[in-house]
């Protein structure tokens, strides 16, 4: 069900990053990168609505993080293969949490 979600409808702009980074234009990029990870590790048939909890959560976490413009886009990857395993065993244990602080 992943191709009913449309990840343009989640992607930020510099102007949503402006109040949190000094340079909304880096965090606003690096978000999208995550957020595109996120829906491209997701699995073709994952429940629409999982996909998008999935999404938001990222956003939430993320979008705040001052830290976010000097972050690798190979760390990046490295949480999403780590939200998406912690995702997956949370769900073996019937917790839709995946992303906790």
């Amino acid at each position: 069900m992943k191709h009913v979600v449309d990840i343009h409808m989640v992607l930020s702009t510099p102007e949503d990053m402006d109040d949190w980074h000094d340079d909304p234009s880096l965090a606003s990029d690096q978000l999208n990168e995550i957020l595109h990870m996120v829906y491209d590790r997701a699995d073709e048939d994952i429940e629409t609505d999982k996909l998008e909890k999935l999404l938001s959560d990222t956003w939430e976490y993320w979008h705040r993080d001052q830290h976010l413009g000097d972050i690798e886009v190979d760390d990046l990857l490295d949480w999403v293969d780590h939200l998406f395993n912690t995702w997956n065993n949370a769900n073996l244990d019937g917790d839709n949490t995946a992303i906790k602080d």
